[in-house]
């Protein structure tokens, strides 16, 4: 499935291939992220290894976990000796281009711990990562690194600002990272509904936006095939279970077939898929064909060696799909890094989906769904990506009303933000100093930033103050 970038995907595209520099690459939920990173990948002319914090992250970008891209011990690292043997320090000498997803998942240490070794195993140790270009893709709005037990706690608070991965050393003491924002959403059109999100994402909801969610989301759903997005894991199997035990008959059961080496049991979908006429499910990959994308929901209406699925009034043939497992390695006959399939997860790419988590629904695309935040939200961003789902207030359904205390904003990322943005400003108005005035008859063109403004609610970044609301 072919898919065509904007101007302005297409713009950063082109400075990551003509220039070195080191970029983040963030932006609000349905700004085409991973679509940009997808296009990196497949039609880069450099010398280019993706990688991701955690397994599933991996799998996703067809990359490989940091940690076992660079033989990096768990936990804190901090100066611990790395160990790199001949074959690593080759791979990592032909490097051009080293792409990170998910990098809001990844904390200051490990940032660190990627710069050193980079260093070490090209023999470059006074330029940050060892003169390799670092792209970042990810939006600290939606995720955070995953906080250590009390010991690793005690050590980020004595040695860094915070966990975040821009609190990092390397860049805060040896090098400059560019921070791009795509500010074009492609998943919603309402811009009363794009305002509140907004909103939400920075923590700057008022009394008037949230009643507007809360009146929006204050009605009974049409059917039990409404899809719930829930916080916990014990919710979404409860209502899964419950759902799939209401149908008729006995359930049928897929068992992957998985070979290799698949590190852990991160797997991309169920080892053991429970599935009966009638069930709904999601598919977990995007269709070669287009017929159906990753979060599609649809029902299943026959199941046998295949399984038969129907999605918006079609039914459709599903087969197992293969997820691999890849490990780079530098090839000296062709010169080039190569991508190895080490593993491979063989199941039907579905999920009973009366229920999904809201961590799991991260990326994907719904028409409508329940937000079900239980008692409270509990994680940064939790509610925001929860949100963000849904294409429209249409769709929106809440089996609550939302509280203040559901809109949690990490009071770092927000002070980050706003240095980044403030930095731009800066450069911008000395930029603007040093060239000439443009043609009088010149029309004025609309910038980024003003397309951007006229989606924004104006957040204040600096206050550390709670939701107003």
């Amino acid at each position: 499935m072919t898919v065509e970038l904007t101007p302005e995907q297409l713009a950063i595209f082109a400075s990551i291939e003509d220039g070195d520099e080191h970029l983040f690459i963030t932006g609000r939920a349905g700004t085409g992220k991973s679509t940009l990173l997808r296009h990196l990948t497949e039609h880069s002319k450099k010398q280019i290894i993706v990688c991701a914090p955690t397994g599933v992250a991996a799998l996703n970008v067809g990359g490989q976990t940091i940690h076992s891209l660079l033989k990096l011990p768990l936990g804190v690292i901090a100066d611990a000796p790395l160990r790199q043997r001949t074959e690593l320090k080759t791979m990592l000498g032909k490097l051009d281009l080293l792409v990170i997803d998910e990098i809001s998942m990844v904390n200051a240490d490990l940032m660190d711990a990627i710069d050193r070794s980079l260093r070490q195993a090209r023999g470059v140790r006074s330029v940050p990562f060892g003169g390799v270009q670092v792209v970042m893709f990810g939006d600290p709005y939606q995720l955070a690194p995953v906080p250590g037990d009390a010991e690793e706690r005690a050590y980020f608070a004595d040695h860094y600002e915070s966990m975040w991965f821009f609190d990092a050393r390397v860049w805060r003491e040896e090098t400059e990272m560019t921070v791009v924002e795509l500010v074009h959403i492609h998943r919603q059109t309402d811009l009363e509904f794009k305002q509140a999100l907004n909103a939400v994402r920075h923590g700057t909801v008022t009394a008037e936006i949230a009643q507007l969610l809360n009146d929006a989301g204050a009605r009974t759903p049409p059917g039990d095939d409404v899809l719930t997005l829930a916080t916990r894991n014990d919710t979404v199997n409860r209502i899964n279970a419950r759902e799939l035990a209401r149908l008729p008959g006995r359930p049928k059961t897929a068992m992957a077939d998985i070979t290799g080496d698949f590190g852990g049991r991160q797997y991309p979908a169920d080892a053991e898929l429970q599935m009966k006429l009638g069930a709904q499910v999601m598919f977990l990959r995007n269709d070669a064909e287009g017929r159906w994308v990753n979060g599609s929901l649809g029902k299943v209406v026959d199941i046998g060696g295949t399984v038969w699925v129907e999605v918006d009034g079609e039914q459709h043939e599903v087969e197992p799909a293969v997820w691999e497992q890849y490990r780079y390695s530098y090839s000296p006959t062709t010169k080039e890094i190569k991508r190895n399939v080490v593993a491979e997860f063989t199941q039907f790419p579905l999920r009973l989906a009366w229920a999904v988590t809201i961590h799991k629904s991260q990326g994907k695309t719904f028409d409508r769904a329940v937000v079900d935040l239980g008692t409270r939200a509990f994680a940064p961003g939790q509610t925001y990506v929860a949100l963000s789902r849904l294409t429209s207030l249409e769709g929106l359904y809440l089996s609550r009303p939302l509280r203040p205390a559901d809109i949690i904003v990490d009071q770092r990322v927000r002070r980050f933000i706003h240095e980044v943005r403030a930095r731009d400003a800066a450069r911008a108005a000395r930029d603007d100093l040093r060239r000439a005035a443009p043609s009088p008859d010149a029309p004025p063109a609309e910038t980024a930033a003003e397309e951007d403004r006229r989606d924004r609610v104006d957040a204040g970044f600096a206050s550390d103050a709670p939701p107003p609301f």
